[in-house]
Order: C-alpha cells, then sequence, then structure tokens
C-alpha cells in the first residue's frame, strides 16, 4: 500500500464517516421498510448537484438544498393526501433525474453521478464530521420514538411521541448524510451505501442495539476498505466502496441468525 498520504487519509477519514451515518440510518430505513426510498432519494440532489456546479459552489449545498426541499414535499403531501411516501419519492425521483440530467455540465455529469473523492479538501473532513455528529446527536433524540413508531404508530402516539414531527426529522438526516456522500459514491450509488451495510448487519443481529451498531460499522468498513482497495489498484472509489458492502453482505450470509 505504501506510506499514506495525506490526501488519502482525508479521503479515508470522510469514507468512514459517511459510512458510518449511512449505514446507521440504514438500518431504520429497513425498519421502516423504506430500503427503496433510501435507494431512490439520493437522485433526487441531481438537480441541487448540477445548480452548485454551474454557480461554482460546494456540490453539498446544492444537494442538501434539493433534498431538503423533496423532504419537505414528500412529508407535506403525505399528510394531506395520504399517499405512500413511496410512491412520492418516485415521483420526486423522475422528474428530479430528468431536470439534474438537462441541466448538468456534461464535462461534470459523470461526477454528479458517480462522486470524485479526489477533490477532498480538509474543510471537507470538518464539515463531514461536524454534521455526522449532529446526525447522531438527533438520531438519539428521536430513536425512542421512531422504534415505536416502527412498531404501532398508534403506540408511539398514545406514549406523547409526535410521529409526523419524527419521521420528517428522521428523513432530514436521511437526506444529509446522503448529500454529505454524494461526493464518495455519486448519486447513483449511494442509496447502496445506505442499505447494505444494514442489509449485512440484520443477518447476523438479535436485538435491535447490536442491529444499529453493527449496521454503523459495515458502512464504516465499506468506506474505509473501498477507498484503500480502489487507491492500491488506480480505481474508481464509489463503485468499489459498494462493492465492498456487498462482500460484507456475502459474508454475513454464513453467518445468518
Amino acid at each position: 500500500m505504501g506510506i499514506i498520504t495525506e490526501p488519502l487519509l482525508l479521503q479515508l477519514m470522510v469514507g468512514v464517516l459517511i459510512g458510518l451515518g449511512a449505514g446507521y440510518l440504514g438500518s431504520f430505513m429497513i425498519l421502516k421498510r423504506m430500503s427503496l426510498v433510501g435507494d431512490v432519494i439520493s437522485h433526487v440532489a441531481l438537480p441541487g448537484i448540477a445548480i452548485a456546479l454551474l454557480f461554482e459552489v460546494n456540490p453539498f449545498f446544492g444537494a442538501f438544498g434539493a433534498l431538503f426541499l423533496a423532504v419537505l414535499g414528500i412529508w407535506f403531501l403525505e399528510r394531506k393526501t395520504e399517499i405512500p411516501s413511496e410512491t412520492l419519492v418516485g415521483i420526486f425521483f423522475a422528474l428530479s433525474l430528468a431536470v439534474g440530467i438537462l441541466i448538468t455540465p456534461q464535462t461534470e455529469l459523470l461526477e454528479a453521478l458517480f462522486g470524485d473523492i479526489a477533490e477532498i479538501a480538509l474543510l471537507d473532513v470538518l464539515l463531514t464530521g461536524i454534521l455526522t455528529a449532529v446526525m447522531l446527536f438527533i438520531m438519539a433524540k428521536i430513536y425512542r420514538g421512531l422504534t415505536l413508531s416502527v412498531i404501532s404508530k398508534e403506540l408511539a402516539q398514545s406514549t406523547g411521541v409526535n410521529v409526523s414531527k419524527t419521521s420528517f426529522l428522521f428523513l432530514l438526516m436521511v437526506a444529509l448524510v446522503v448529500a454529505l456522500g454524494l461526493q464518495v459514491t455519486g448519486t447513483f450509488l449511494m442509496g447502496a451505501l445506505v442499505i447494505i451495510p444494514a442489509a449485512a448487519a440484520k443477518n447476523i443481529s438479535l436485538n435491535l442495539s447490536r442491529y444499529t451498531m453493527l449496521s454503523g460499522i459495515f458502512g464504516a468498513i465499506s468506506g474505509l476498505g473501498g477507498i484503500l482497495i480502489a487507491t492500491r489498484f488506480g480505481l474508481h472509489p464509489g463503485p468499489i466502496v459498494v462493492l465492498t458492502s456487498g462482500v460484507i453482505f456475502l459474508i454475513t450470509l454464513l453467518f445468518k441468525k
């Protein structure tokens, strides 16, 4: 592997943080039967990335802005129309992908779709670290309510949980971690990093705390291992990170509980 250079160290730190956050949130996506939502929602960020690239600002802000508006729209329409969130996400996905492909500069389209971790700087690492910590803090605050709502919305409401608010905050945290991870895996693959480590953890977990913990650990290992392997063989990191999580999933099948 040779000496780990400073740029590689920064990439590894971001990869671990993104994998940790994505895997942890993915555990709840699977519990809430929102796996396809997790896969699709990352594509909604494409128009925001395109606008950020056009105005030469950090793509994270454009991506999060687009995702925030989508989450707000999905949350509002779900409450007012009772249309399932999966259907609404599908509508936002199709429209966003169409608009994003139209307005993204052709020279930047590949980067937007598959990520580009080579340009990560210290500021990106600090931003990722701070926002990942914020995400984990908010998840700790809504953990009880989110868990109860997974079991039964009526049960959660009977204990004083604001199910609507909890669902909105959870979707907002998903949007946050997806926006942070787009530089690593791009819009096409970020959803896989949310779902696959959590699916692997589910194979070998017998209780909720172990499941959520292992989901984060497997995500972090995917980010770390994928970037190291990609660097060693001169490959694009995004697909290798996802393939690493896939290998972890296959290994856990051997020990499935």
